[in-house]
């Protein structure tokens, strides 16, 4: 984005707050719906602010503007800013203020007392802990019924209206019916009679729909109000083809128009209603009123992360089909870039035509992260045709991938060697490859959180000073979003515990800036280990099927346990994918699983 276009919405955003009485406004990357990935329509602080990441807060006052990201879009977000205006904010950093901290010294410098949110695309525990900071940042007030946006975008997108389609059994595996009874099982243990759920793949899961109103994420924009008797569906007409209205009609769900959910929740004869705070928009939570209500996490999501029988079968075939892709674009690539003019661009798009010829192919699961050289160094580093380059035969493509098929998602990063490498790049690879052994292998207690397996990724590191700024895990539904929680392995304390069918990643990585990245990336299936005296231990099980590459292993680096495992993976890959691959493609399989000795 030109930054001279930037300046000119920064300068016509002011004039509208000026004439609005709101000294500063602040853009979040979310929608109505919470959601990490969004549709165009809601894509307001990439809009303001010309920066494209998938996390990132703006901010703009009258004579200022500030973005808060994470270490992953640290060097994306300086490139992106430059010239605009915006200052960059880099999140976890000592010294980097908090929003509140800026908009207080930033405030009281000029006179101002209001800040401004979209109360449509703030959550309620954002809304009322910026409203609790900002009140003790100097008695600043929080305006949440304004969205500027609606002014200044001119050729804003419309929200989606893309056709849902039903979710076929054979891949769902759980009836609707049973899903919304098990919901209401929940409610009823908490003693609440509805719940409003705004999360789009929880929706999709629930009803058993999917869509396309999210790039890579099959979801539908919706709202679904479940009381005990009944369960409305808020989604525009428009979108309902007469497949998935019988679909919906012959699971006891209702329809009514998207914008009618603040309609249906003044209706709404329930003593009380839970809401969760992290999800459900502060608009519809005040639109509620002062009615009983409880805030409290959604139950869905906890139920959804739990796979059953029929979809853990459809990852291991996805998972399968995916590393029949993988593995032919594997083969193809370094002779590739050995006859010249590969590009980070041409890669991606030559690995997603080896996965649309798959059968159950319906898209990417997000767009691939490839990275050569310093680009791998920048940890969601998406290349452009402003920041293409040619991969050489020397050094390191980072490449992070992966796809929706109707029976599961996969989602899988591999660190290759083009040609040399030097022995800093092999050090690196060795102690993530190190990392991501260590915590494939852990054996712990069944309800164990995921920050007390990371360590096992980061030991290593720590011995030398290194570290990562991005979580270890997160979870990866079943064709719906590659992201999903609220389980994940990171540093930062997530409760929620590890059972038996969950899947998560295993991804951990190191990254030199202005030199290279290295990440390597399973998706795994929790399964079950063993019951002793002392309960029931867990272990993970990869689900990935895709080489690793040994060319910049450094073996001294590596112990007999950890070979031991590598090989054994290495074999399980073979075994799996070679009845699917040609005579060459075995021959060239068979050499990059072969064991590895000292």
């Amino acid at each position: 984005m030109d930054a001279r276009t930037i300046k000119a919405r920064i300068e016509e955003l002011r004039s509208l707050m000026k004439s609005e009485g709101i000294d500063a406004f602040i853009f979040p990357s979310t929608d109505p719906h919470n959601g990490e990935y969004v549709p165009e329509h809601w894509k307001g602080r990439e809009f303001i602010s010309g920066f494209t990441g998938s996390a990132g807060t703006a901010v703009v006052t009258m004579d200022d503007a500030a973005l808060w990201t994470d270490s992953r879009y640290f060097l994306q977000a300086e490139e992106q800013l430059a010239g605009t205006g915006f200052s960059l904010m880099k999140l976890k950093i000592e010294g980097t203020p908090t929003i509140s901290e800026w908009l207080g010294r930033k405030l009281a410098a000029n006179g101002g007392t209001v800040v401004g949110v979209d109360g449509m695309v703030n959550s309620i525990n954002t809304v009322e802990a910026l409203a609790a900071e900002l009140r003790a940042e100097g008695g600043i007030t929080l305006r949440t019924n304004f969205d500027p946006l609606a002014v200044i975008w001119k050729d804003r997108p419309s929200i989606p209206t893309d056709v849902a389609i039903a979710h076929p059994m054979k891949y769902a595996g759980e009836s609707v019916k049973s899903k919304l009874s098990r919901i209401r099982e929940a409610l009823r243990a908490r003693h609440v009679e509805g719940i409003l759920v705004s999360a789009l793949d929880d929706i999709a899961w629930a009803l058993n729909i999917r869509g396309t109103d999210v790039h890579c994420n099959p979801v539908v924009v919706s709202y679904l109000l479940i009381t005990m008797e009944s369960a409305t569906l808020y989604i525009n007409k428009c979108k309902l083809a007469p497949a998935v209205m019988e679909h919906l009609v012959a699971n006891g769900v209702r329809t009514d128009e998207y914008d009618n959910a603040q309609k249906g929740l003044a209706k709404y004869d329930g003593y009380n209603i839970l809401m969760d705070p992290d999800e459900t928009c502060y608009t519809l939570y005040k639109a509620y009123g002062d009615r009983p209500k409880v805030l409290a996490a959604s139950p869905v999501p906890s139920m959804k992360i739990v796979k059953n029988e029929t979809e853990i079968m459809g990852y291991r075939y996805a998972m399968l089909r995916d590393g029949v892709a993988m593995a032919k674009f594997l083969r193809w690539l370094v002779p590739a870039v050995e006859d010249g003019g590969v590009t980070e661009v041409s890669a991606s798009e030559e690995l997603e035509a080896f996965r649309s010829e798959q059968s159950l192919y319906k898209d990417i699961s997000f767009d691939t992260i490839a990275g050569y050289g310093a680009h791998g160094a920048i940890v969601h580093y998406e290349p452009t045709s402003e920041t293409d380059i040619e991969l050489k035969p020397e050094g390191l493509l980072l490449l992070d991938s992966g796809a929706q098929y109707l029976d599961g998602t996969t989602d899988i990063t591999r660190t290759i060697a083009l040609g040399p490498v030097t022995d800093e790049q092999k050090h690196v690879y060795t102690l993530v490859l190190k990392g991501h052994i260590r915590l494939a292998m852990a054996k712990f207690p069944a309800n164990a959180s995921g920050t007390q397996l990371d360590i096992l990724a980061r030991e290593a590191m720590w011995r030398e000073g290194l570290n990562y700024l991005h979580g270890t895990g997160h979870g990866v539904g079943s064709y719906l979003n590659v992201h999903e929680g609220p389980h994940q392995i990171r540093m930062e304390y997530k409760p929620e515990p590890l059972r038996a069918g969950m899947t998560v990643t295993n991804e951990p990585g190191l990254y030199l800036a202005g030199k290279f990245g290295v990440r390597i990336e399973n998706t795994m299936l929790i399964t079950e280990y063993m019951t002793t005296e002392y309960g029931r231990f867990l272990q993970m099980e990869p689900l990935t099927l895709c080489p690793i590459d040994k060319k910049p292993i450094d073996l001294a680096m590596l112990t007999d346990e950890e070979l031991e495992y590598l090989n054994d993976y290495h074999a399980t890959v073979f075994k799996s994918l070679s009845p699917y691959l040609e005579d060459d493609m075995v021959e060239w399989l068979a050499d990059a699983c072969a064991p590895i000795t000292r």
